[in-house]
């Protein structure tokens, strides 16, 4: 058993051939999340129309998407540009950031979650829609959104930091959980931790993707009974959430397949599926937000059009 102070991450040595490339191409990316992130936040924020339930909960999960890639992009761009081929960083700072991306993954899940309940109350309980999706109620399920995530995630931080690790070595790009349990020497410790991962899994992201598949096939459902015109407006309202569901659904997807075959596949595969987690949903969710919703891509006409004219 070794005793592991820091850790290394050697998945920018994948890259190290196309560093500068990579470094404008990251921070092209990490100034457009910013700035589209940041522009769709000030309409929500500053028009007062926009106050209601669906575009609260939409600023919110922009906001959770903009925090989640300020955890990762400056310290990516930093080594990219002026690091080496690989980042030393301690057990503790590590098991930090990986608290962070993955409450706020499992947050962005649990939002998702929330609009597909607001668009179910108003599409399928419309008189009580008042009542149930009341200001205090959407304050309630955004905090309840970030912490059921933050604690679940944090019980299994201290969990994973408290694992004997025989390896230090990661082929990644930034830190996470599920990592710990596969540098650790194995033993009760790292089945509890496993366990114990797996239940919170269920809890804040399996449960939440069932809850969205069950409140959208019962709006489906509601749809084929009414007329077209209210089919067409209902859906049109859905599909937005359905675009970032299905996009947030398939990177994660794709990350736990790779997790659960970190041992036999290439190291190119796990950093690919890294930047995959990271970059797809923080780019996606502005585009899909600005322009499929009219409200949103109304005011942002209008506010772009009025800074010309300035």
């Amino acid at each position: 058993m070794m005793n592991v102070t820091s850790l290394t991450l050697d998945g920018l040595q994948q890259l190290s051939e196309h560093r500068l490339l990579l470094f404008l191409l990251f921070l092209l990316l990490y100034v457009f999340i910013v700035c589209s992130d940041g522009l769709v936040l000030l309409v929500i924020c500053s028009q007062r129309s926009l106050h209601r339930p669906m575009f609260v909960l939409v600023a919110a999960l922009l906001f959770n998407s903009l925090v989640g890639s300020t955890a990762v992009y400056p310290r990516l761009l930093w080594e990219l540009r002026w690091g080496g081929g690989s980042v030393q960083v301690s057990v503790s700072a590590c098991v930090c950031q990986a608290w962070v991306v993955y409450t706020l993954g499992a947050s962005a899940f649990m939002l998702l979650a929330a609009m597909a309940l607001d668009r179910y109350v108003s599409i399928c309980r419309p008189l009580r829609y008042a009542a149930l999706v009341s200001p205090r109620a959407v304050a309630a399920l955004l905090l309840f959104c970030w912490l059921l995530p933050a604690a679940l995630i944090g019980v299994a931080a201290l969990l994973a930091a408290r694992l004997p690790l025989c390896r230090a070595r990661l082929s990644r790009l930034y830190c996470d959980i599920y990592s710990f349990t596969w540098l650790s020497c194995g033993g009760r410790a790292a089945l509890l931790s496993e366990a114990y991962a797996l239940l919170a899994n269920t809890a804040i992201i399996l449960l939440p993707i069932a809850f969205v598949l069950f409140s959208y096939g019962s709006i489906l459902r509601v749809c084929l009974r009414r007329s077209r015109t209210f089919s067409t407006k209902a859906l049109s309202t859905c599909l937005p959430h359905l675009l970032v569901f299905i996009n947030y659904s398939a990177s994660v997807l794709v990350e736990l397949l790779q997790r659960r075959l970190q041992a036999d596949s290439p190291a190119a595969a796990s950093v690919l599926a890294s930047l995959l987690v990271v970059l797809f949903p923080t780019v996606f969710n502005p585009l899909v937000y600005g322009l499929k919703l009219s409200a949103v891509s109304g005011q942002l006409r209008r506010l772009l059009g009025c800074q010309r004219r300035l």
